[in-house]
């Protein structure tokens, strides 16, 4: 997908899984998001976990255009404005505060706060917004939940992410309200560390054929 197609799309419509990245080492970011990029994972969330994440997204968002960089693990409406200016293209949270849906909501950037409970979901959607992260979703009942939410609330659309693994995964992405999962498979710690990125590429072209 070009990069002024992929602007246009929802987060959830890019590909089939979204790694969920923890950075470390900044300099790992830029061939990281390019082996993921070429076994067809463009979006790309970078968590707010580590010291370099904010460097990291900034680096891909520069060096890498073919990847729609984003921010996981926002949680305050600092990590809006802070993620926005090093520029992330969508944001992802954990869960959310009407404080923090409004830092989201402002921010220009396409967002997919987190939700594990029926009334989080029919709160969103009082709100206006029907894209959202389930989370954690194996923990908080997985594809039944889902499938349960669907004749009561189709309107939600949802990326499972929390326990998602390459085994479940297609039985999530079967289900009529979600887009997408999250998940960090394709990025094992010893391949990172090894900085084996022909693996990363080979995952993530797995990943990427799920659906």
């Amino acid at each position: 997908m070009n990069p002024a197609a992929a602007a246009k799309a929802s987060v959830l419509d890019l590909a089939p899984v979204v790694p969920v990245v923890v950075i470390d080492d900044p300099a790992d970011a830029l061939p990281l998001a390019r082996a993921l990029v070429a076994g067809g994972l463009p979006a790309i969330e970078v968590t707010l976990r580590t010291p370099v994440a904010l460097d990291a997204i900034r680096a891909i968002a520069d060096g890498v255009p073919d990847a729609v960089v984003g921010a996981g693990t926002v949680i305050s409406a600092a990590n809006v404005a802070d993620a926005v200016d090093a520029g992330a293209r969508f944001l992802v949270s954990p869960g959310w505060t009407p404080t923090l849906l409004d830092a989201m909501k402002a921010s220009g950037v396409p967002f997919l706060p987190g939700v594990s409970t029926t009334s989080e979901v029919v709160a969103l959607l009082e709100q206006g917004v029907d894209e959202m992260k389930f989370f954690p979703a194996e923990a908080a009942g997985g594809t039944a939940y889902l499938k349960s939410l669907a004749g009561p609330l189709p309107q939600a659309r949802f990326c499972p992410t929390g326990g998602v693994t390459p085994a479940s995964a297609p039985a999530y992405l079967a289900l009529r309200n979600v887009g997408c999962v999250g998940g960090s498979w394709m990025l094992p710690g010893d391949a990172v560390a090894a900085k084996d990125w022909a693996r990363v590429e080979s995952l993530a072209r797995e990943a990427a054929a799920l659906r």
